[in-house]
């Protein structure tokens, strides 16, 4: 099945969508406890219901910047498939704008030059009226290896 309905989601001023399927919920953005040894792009772990979720910054990790938080940044929860485990990851965003409907046709595949992201984060670019949405590949944000070092931190933490 193909998916039709996408979060759209604002970093740094680019409109991004991810397939509502992978997503778990949406919360305001408060503090990240901060796990010494991760990447620059991962800045901590978050409570959620007694889970500890680390949270990946999408802007350190495609702009290499930090995001600047405000009222209206937000943590998209998000499941990860990790070998034979689902997990959960937060994903540090500006904004959340709204969920939206883009066609299988709409869709086109990544373009090869132009973008300031990796190009195998990138599922397509949809087309919205008089915009594009750059469509994640959920699963690709994090490499294995990042996954696994989480997972074991976060199993310390507890």
């Amino acid at each position: 099945m193909q998916e039709l309905q996408y979060l759209t989601f604002l970093i740094s001023e680019e409109l991004f969508g991810l397939g509502i399927l992978y997503i778990k919920e949406i919360i305001e953005f408060e503090s990240v406890t901060h796990v010494p040894m991760m990447p620059e792009y991962i800045p901590g772990v978050i409570n959620l219901r007694g889970n500890v979720v680390p949270v990946i910054d999408l802007n350190m990790r495609f702009y290499k910047k930090k995001t600047e938080t405000n009222r209206k940044t937000c943590i998209i929860i998000t499941e990860i498939k990790l070998e034979n485990e689902i997990i959960d990851v937060g994903l540090l965003v500006d904004s959340v704008n709204e969920v939206v409907d883009i066609p299988p046709d709409s869709i086109e595949d990544p373009p090869s030059f132009g973008s300031k992201i990796r190009l195998d984060f990138i599922q397509g670019l949809g087309k919205l009226e008089n915009r594009f949405v750059i469509i994640l590949k959920v699963n690709q944000i994090l490499e294995l290896s990042e996954l696994q070092t989480i997972q074991e931190t976060s199993s310390n933490v507890m």
